[in-house]
């Protein structure tokens, strides 16, 4: 009987530079999609081996000549394996993902977290914040996994966090992580669509990284975004269903002085045409300036 790749490999390869160029290879011939953590085939195969090895994954050229074991082979290619043929994406198979320095658990019930909002909340959103310790009350709205409420109370270390979806399935995995993170008695999880839930609150800062892929882009979503809930990516023929009920409401759960920053992908010019009178702040982040926009609760009317 023929061996397959997979067989052959784990039978002729020998070292992590041998799985490396076997793991790129073989992503290149598949047409694999990346986009949730890296962007490239090396990149992606680098994560894979050093998770499967258990070994830190910033640091691949130490360990590039190290011979592998039979078993750890095996599991490294089995790995591999499945990215290619499940095309899910890797955090789905790792069961985490990683924003700068910080880890979250993720599965199937919630999107991988990739936001824009992340590294804004690293530097504390100054300069639109002046003092992160007084900052009372946070909203993270759709919080998914959890990790943009974790960082915002990370961020601003006196504020008491409220973490809102309407997936109870997502929330059970956002409880996972702020137990991780030790942050049960300042994070508080709601199910809630939208605000209704929150009837009256107000907060210094809301957050969100909503629903924003419009109809056509849904429709020709890869396999990899196609694993993740529609619930939380989907908003409309136009993207900005979600972003219409956020603009709605907000500034009545805002404090005088109350921001608001929502990511919405690449609806930039599909926003302004739909509210010329509102003055977006569109925030630079490493993707650029185009994702991410603030609005303070006086322009919100």
């Amino acid at each position: 009987m023929t061996k397959d790749l997979y067989d052959q490999a784990r039978e002729e390869l020998s070292t992590l530079r041998d799985l490396m160029r076997f793991a790129v290879s073989r992503f290149n011939e598949a047409c694999v999609f990346f986009g949730h953590g890296t962007d490239n085939a090396w990149d992606e195969a680098a994560y894979l081996l050093l998770h499967s090895l258990h070994l830190p994954v910033d640091s691949l050229d130490p360990y590039m000549d190290a011979r592998l074991t039979a078993a750890e082979r095996a599991a490294a290619l089995e790995l591999i394996r499945r990215r290619i043929a499940e095309r899910l994406p890797a955090a789905y198979l790792t069961r985490e993902a990683w924003l700068g320095d910080y880890r979250f658990y993720v599965d199937e019930r919630v999107i991988v977290p990739r936001s824009h909002i992340a590294e804004l909340l690293r530097e504390q959103l100054s300069p639109w914040v002046n003092d992160p310790w007084a900052v009372g009350r946070v909203l993270d709205m759709c919080t998914g996994s959890g990790c943009l409420a974790i960082l915002a109370a990370e961020a601003f270390p006196e504020a008491a966090v409220d973490a809102v979806d309407l997936s109870p399935d997502a929330l059970d995995v956002a409880r996972l992580n702020v137990k991780e993170y030790g942050l049960e008695e300042r994070v508080r999880l709601i199910e809630s669509d939208a605000f209704a839930a929150i009837p009256g609150e107000r907060y210094d800062v809301i957050v969100s990284n909503p629903p924003y892929v419009n109809a056509e882009s849904m429709a020709a979503l890869p396999a990899e975004y196609r694993s993740e809930p529609q619930l939380a990516l989907a908003s409309g023929e136009d993207g900005l269903d979600f972003a219409r009920v956020l603009l709605a409401e907000a500034a009545r759960h805002l404090t005088p002085d109350g921001i608001l920053i929502v990511e919405i992908g690449n609806n930039k010019d599909e926003l302004e045409r739909a509210f010329p009178r509102l003055s977006f702040v569109w925030l630079d982040t490493s993707a650029g300036d185009r994702f991410v926009f603030m609005l303070r609760r006086k322009d919100l009317g």
